[in-house]
């Protein structure tokens, strides 16, 4: 597990280019939530922000381009990531107000979603010497004018470090669904990992098997893709073949950001795994089932954690110490 740096001390500060971390380039924003029994809370959200903390609460040195403001909610945002080691790259704050996400809660606490937000990449935004991995989805991906730097960054940083991707649809800002597919399936090529729910796929594809469209995005380009599927589990595809495990049983408080958790454990497992970086492309084509299925294990742990208390409110390494998910 990485140690904690001295940049770490302010949330937007320039850190030494050769640490290795992840670098997370995508959507911060505020949680406005109304849930079935009328109540209504705010807190700090957006998907590739959800993503970063887990991974900052699981150890890993993670840094985030995003698009915040200068106002009481950037400011709220910015203390939440600080608090889990989360760096803000440089530029991070340059928007004019910060963007809000209003999330209405079913009596399953399931989520749909409407926007108030503006996205950009902020200036000078590039992997560095250190920069194992890049991931981004969901809205940074779809919405201009930051979607288009985003696939460029993408497209550039496939020479040095592992390209993740989590599409994680939002039907009320993507349009049409066949047009969002095809911008998807653009992002999808240029992969090495691919996470999507079968609720994604049934958006943007209705009707179609989630299990066959993973296998048709795997031919497209990735070395994994895997689909999750809430409490029944999730699979993984690969050129060996299919894995599946199945989801912890747990009371269900919300599902806001499992599948964001999910994907930050995804992250973590494979850096833990040694298969993070351009150079480990071949490596990760070739994972084990054994691998895989540890991985997949401790994902659906971490989801499963943060499904039963309320938020996108991922769990501390330590606190997955009592099962058999716990990093060696």
């Amino acid at each position: 597990m990485p140690t904690k740096t001295s940049a770490e001390s302010h949330p937007e500060e320039e850190s030494d280019t050769r640490t290795e971390h992840v670098l997370m380039v995508g959507e911060a924003l505020i949680d406005i939530v109304h849930r079935a029994d009328g109540s209504v809370d705010e807190h700090p959200g957006g998907s590739l922000a959800n993503v970063a903390l887990t991974l900052g609460r699981l150890g890993r040195n993670t840094r985030l381009a995003t698009w915040l403001a200068t106002d009481t909610h950037g400011d709220r945002i910015r203390a939440w990531l600080d608090d889990s080691a989360v760096i803000l790259t440089p530029g991070s704050s340059g928007a004019g107000s910060t963007s809000r996400a209003t999330a209405h809660l079913d009596a399953h606490g399931a989520a749909t979603y409407e926007f108030d937000l503006e996205w950009r990449v902020p200036a000078g935004t590039a992997p560095d010497a250190g920069t194992l991995a890049v991931h981004t989805g969901s809205i940074a991906a779809v919405l201009e004018p930051g979607a288009s730097d985003v696939r460029t960054l993408v497209a550039a940083a496939r020479a040095t470090a592992t390209i993740t991707y989590d599409p994680n649809v939002r039907p009320a800002l993507m349009g049409d669904p066949a047009d969002a597919l095809a911008r998807i399936e653009a992002l999808v090529a240029l992969a090495d990992v691919v996470k999507v729910s079968d609720e994604d796929v049934t958006w943007l594809a209705p009707g179609a098997d989630p299990v066959a469209v993973a296998h048709q995005w795997l031919m497209l380009g990735p070395a994994l893709v895997v689909v999750t599927f809430g409490g029944e589990g999730a699979l993984a595809v690969t050129a060996a073949g299919e894995q599946r495990v199945a989801a912890p049983r747990v009371n269900v408080v919300d599902t806001v950001g499992a599948g964001d958790s999910f994907m930050g454990a995804l992250i973590d497992g494979l850096w833990d795994a040694g298969l993070l970086g351009a150079d480990r492309r071949d490596a990760l084509r070739a994972i084990t089932p054994v691998t895989l299925a540890t991985l997949l294990d401790r994902c659906v742990a971490v989801a499963a954690v943060t499904v039963s208390r309320a938020g996108a409110n991922p769990p501390c390494s330590t606190e997955l110490s009592s099962t058999n998910t716990r990093r060696k």
